[in-house]
């Protein structure tokens, strides 16, 4: 157990008895147990296997290759529709994590299983995914526009693409492009400042 966790777990504001209970279920599948991205991650051999995080409406254990489990027991979820590799199981109370307790280890034991195996989860290339046509005219239309957004990296690339299109409404999509030209004129991906 990692003092740091302690720290975590003993300041949670919420979940903190459903916190307890899936530390202690990681921590029996011998996990190696950090605190990273603020919250609760657990390793093998260095490499990421699954973290606990909370919400507001419920809290989770995540796998990072989630996606390359087999789930038996069809409980693992994608956090978003553009998740690719995590999958999560949520829970609202801590019963249900008692009445799991075999099965998560079952799934924990196979994403230890799929890290010594070096299994790697085929990411999509930013190219497969739609550009927006409010993005594509920019693009069309202003060439140092489509150098510099071509030049950024595949993950920067997919970032701008996946933020532009989740705008509903075609007159916010034109206001995100507009919004961001200049970030991405100087190279920067979303996030970048």
């Amino acid at each position: 157990m990692n003092p740091i966790v302690d720290e975590y777990v003993s300041k949670a504001k919420k979940w903190q008895e459903e916190l307890k209970e899936l530390r202690m279920c990681v921590l029996d599948c011998g996990l190696t147990e950090e605190l990273k991205w603020g919250v609760p991650c657990y390793t093998y051999q260095k490499s990421n296997v699954v973290l606990i995080h909370v919400f507001k409406e419920y809290c989770a254990l995540l796998f990072f290759k989630g996606a390359l489990l087999s789930d038996t027991n069809g409980i693992l979820i994608e956090q978003t529709k553009n998740t690719q590799a995590s999958r999560q199981i949520r829970f609202t109370n801590v019963k249900e994590v008692h009445k799991m307790e075999t099965i998560l280890k079952a799934y924990i034991y196979e994403a230890m299983e799929v890290q010594k195996s070096g299994l790697k989860v085929s990411f999509k290339k930013a190219s497969e995914f739609i550009v927006p046509v409010e993005f594509q005219n920019k693009l069309d239309e202003i060439p140092a526009l489509k150098t510099a957004f071509y030049a950024l990296t595949p993950g920067r690339q997919r970032a701008y693409i996946l933020y532009f299109s989740e705008a509903k409404q075609s007159k916010t999509r034109e206001m995100r492009v507009e919004k961001y030209m200049q970030q991405i004129l100087d190279r920067k991906g979303l996030n970048d400042y």
